[in-house]
């Protein structure tokens, strides 16, 4: 990979970007969240921590919305009250939802484009959500936190589901909870996001520019350049202006560009 590319993916911008908008997620992860009990077991919390992920997967590409996620979910896991299993399902969908959209997006940067890359996106988290449920999430839960017991899980779902038994219990909960549960948060992340994204577009877009450019690096005094080839051309800048002279057969060129609407040159021959 060349320096160029490396310096494209790991750019101040990016790396800012994606601090800012983890600690965000991260925020809306751990404080921002509410159970709808007469609807879902009260275990399940709506959270829109993947809101901040699809707004920089959408700005800065999928590896951007995609590191939100991860960190987010690192962040989380020493205040886990799951062994870290609830994480791990959460970084996993976090990815399923954010990955497709940001990558359709990249393609199809449209409001068009946007609204088919949140349904692709909230379409691929509900499957990643079940699959983790039916085979990872439940069966640790039942293994790691309850001894292989599946009575303390029943228990908590049966105010909602009074008929589930062990034999019917992925029935219940995988069709009344986990899709419809899944498919509210997604729709409430990605509702959101259309309606922020672009009037946020700017902000998530900055970039960060050197007080100074170019080939003379000046600071707040006055810097003194010497050439040992005299015609060469010399770039010089100060942020807001940037010129190229020629100078030929000089001893001395002083630059000073402390100054945010004036470049001064002064020659000696």
């Amino acid at each position: 990979m060349s320096t160029a590319k490396k310096q494209k993916i790991f750019s101040v911008e990016k790396i800012a970007v994606t601090g800012i908008l983890t600690a965000i997620s991260w925020v809306l992860y751990m404080y921002v969240k509410f159970p709808l009990p007469f609807l879902f077991p009260s275990f399940l919390d709506i959270q829109f921590s993947d809101m901040p992920a699809l707004l920089g997967g959408f700005a800065w590409g999928p590896w951007v919305g995609c590191a939100i996620v991860i960190f987010r979910g690192l962040l989380k896991m020493p205040f886990s009250g799951t062994a870290c299993v609830g994480e791990i399902a959460d970084i996993i969908i976090g990815i399923a939802l954010v990955l497709p959209a940001s990558l359709i997006y990249q393609k199809h940067k449209s409001k068009k484009g946007a609204i088919v890359s949140l349904l692709v996106g909230s379409a691929s988290a509900v499957l990643a959500s079940v699959i983790v449920n039916r085979f990872m999430l439940i069966p640790l839960y039942v293994k790691l936190l309850f001894n292989g017991s599946w009575a303390p899980l029943i228990s908590m779902v049966e105010g909602i589901y009074p008929d589930v038994t062990r034999e019917t219990f992925y029935r219940y909960y995988i069709l009344l909870a986990t899709v419809p549960f899944n498919l509210l948060r997604c729709f409430i992340c990605s509702i959101v996001t259309y309606f922020v994204y672009k009037p946020l577009s700017k902000a998530l877009h900055w970039e960060f520019k050197p007080r100074n450019e170019g080939n003379a690096t000046t600071n707040n005094t006055t810097t003194a350049v010497k050439k040992k080839d005299k015609s060469k051309p010399i770039v010089i800048g100060n942020g807001n202006i940037k010129v190229k002279v020629t100078v030929k057969n000089a001893k001395r060129v002083e630059i000073d560009a402390n100054s945010p609407k004036s470049i001064v040159l002064k020659i000696t021959y």
